[in-house]
């Protein structure tokens, strides 16, 4: 995946906002939290940052491609930064961007949630 079809794909996730920051990253929101980076890569190679459950996240860690999300593992938060970026893990980046959207969208208050149009079941 590069960055375009990153950024369309969170794009159109519903009540998303995008913005770039920190050093040109392509960062998602939804509800003004993050929930995915597009950036950081090493020599310029395309690499993404997301948010993972506990299951996720101790599978991932020792999966080859992927690895603990500096600033965010050193803080003790289970995020995942995906860098070894090749066209048969786009699935699967799918998959890990919508469940950190999904995550990070429950953590947002039940007001802030209804005003989205969020998780109303």
């Amino acid at each position: 995946m590069n960055y375009d079809q990153f950024n369309t794909f969170c794009g159109s996730l519903p009540a998303t906002t995008y913005i770039v920051q920190w050093g040109n990253s392509h960062v998602w929101k939804v509800g003004g939290k993050v929930f995915a980076i597009g950036g950081w890569g090493e020599n310029k190679q395309p690499a993404f940052v997301f948010k993972t459950s506990d299951l996720n996240y101790g599978f991932l860690k020792e999966s080859a491609g992927y690895k603990p999300a500096l600033y965010f593992a050193n803080r003790g938060m289970k995020w995942i930064q995906l860098f070894d970026n090749v066209k048969e893990k786009d699935d699967d980046l799918q998959y890990y961007l919508t469940e950190s959207y999904r995550l990070v969208s429950l953590g947002l208050t039940k007001v802030k949630q209804k005003e989205l149009g969020l998780n109303q079941s």
